[in-house]
């Protein structure tokens, strides 16, 4: 036995023990006393013969009595975040398989269908588009799909499956065909409301092009953010057609009713249509952050540009400053030379004296003009 099934059957048994019961017991008469349920997780629960709902149990226990006292009926039984000891007593009364019961008690799976005997385990992703905050909301719904019964527990608050119940109920010919119209109507609302979260991500998309050439500081954070939403809405939808391959290809084994295949393959086209929108926004998304990259490249060289320029700028008008002052400091140096108060220095009493000074100074300064000039300084 793997190694998985095996701890699943030591987490579930001896649940089933502490309540009362075992996976070999199926059957009891129906007038047994069941257990009081502390806390019920029942959205909606019906029963249905021939695609209309003949009763509404209020109870799981009342489920079952039910569901034993007509054989002809089918129940559905929507559950929303339900207890271990609710999904022990499901998988006591409908004899679902360990590893599937304890996936459905994790969550955090991936979309998958897998097939234990005559019952179906399918978890699917739904998905919703939150327009005040912009962000993708996913949520995990599980379904058990067997002979008169199917079970949806939901984890999050997407798919609205009341609509769903709605929707068949009104079309009892298409209820009237069994479990799998159920499953295959659970399955074309999730696909559909995956449309207004493409729409959404698609206005998003289209934003931060807008933001990218806008220069926007916060868009790579943006991009970063919703690349993340992308790539969860991938791992939601990439396996939906693996899924929906696998119940096509049970179509003949299983005696699939026609109108349930249509049903199928509409479902599979826009599952199809979906999830090449979907890649698209990721190569999208890789493409504007390679732009934004290159853009933000752009700015910098243009910024160490302009901070060069200025800097060249500042050295030039230093030279300029320098090359005056040190045109000026040649005259103020004679003159603060020639103008110490000493008896005995050359050219004090000398008539040329103040003369030659001057000359000197306009000498020394016309030199060091001509020298700067030549050096581009001035």
């Amino acid at each position: 036995m793997p190694p998985r099934r095996q701890r699943a059957l030591r987490v579930i048994r001896p649940a089933l023990r502490r309540q009362g019961r075992d996976n070999s017991v199926t059957d009891r008469p129906a007038d047994e006393p069941e257990a009081t349920e502390p806390r019920s997780s029942i959205v909606d629960a019906a029963l249905y013969r021939d695609g209309k709902r003949i009763s509404t149990p209020s109870s799981l226990a009342e489920t079952y009595r039910q569901l034993r006292a007509d054989a002809e009926a089918m129940a559905w039984i929507g559950l929303y975040k339900p207890s271990d000891a609710e999904l022990l007593s499901l998988a006591d009364e409908f004899d679902l398989h360990p590893l599937a019961v304890e996936d459905a008690m994790e969550a955090h799976q991936r979309p998958k269908l897998e097939r234990y005997g005559e019952t179906l385990f399918v978890v699917l992703r739904a998905a919703r588009y939150i327009d005040a905050i912009e962000e993708v909301d996913f949520a995990e719904l599980h379904l058990f799909v067997g002979p008169g019964f199917v079970i949806t527990v939901r984890h999050g608050s997407a798919p609205d499956l009341s609509s769903v119940r709605r929707r068949m109920e009104d079309d009892p010919d298409l209820l009237g065909l069994g479990p799998e119209a159920v499953l295959y109507a659970v399955l074309d609302s999730v696909v559909d409301g995956y449309v207004p979260v493409v729409n959404g991500v698609s206005n998003d998309v289209d934003e931060i092009e807008v933001q990218v050439f806008g220069r926007d500081p916060k868009v790579s954070r943006r991009i970063y953010e919703l690349s993340r939403e992308v790539l969860e809405f991938q791992r939601a939808t990439r396996p939906l057609s693996g899924m929906l391959s696998g119940l096509e290809g049970g179509f003949e084994k299983y005696g699939t009713d026609e109108e349930l295949q249509r049903y199928l393959r509409d479902v599979a086209d826009h599952v199809t249509e979906v999830t090449e929108r979907v890649d698209g926004f990721r190569q999208v998304l890789s493409d504007i952050l390679a732009v934004n990259a290159t853009l933000v490249t752009q700015q910098q060289n243009e910024e160490m540009k302009s901070l060069t320029e200025a800097s060249f700028a500042q050295n030039e008008e230093l030279k300029k400053i320098s090359s005056w002052a040190a045109i000026l400091f040649a005259p103020t140096l004679v003159g603060t030379i020639y103008g110490m108060n000493f008896d005995n220095m050359p050219e004090t009493h000398w008539a040329f004296g103040y003369p030659f000074a001057l000359m000197l100074m306009a000498i020394v300064c016309a030199t060091l003009f001509v020298v700067f000039r030549k050096k581009d300084w001035l």
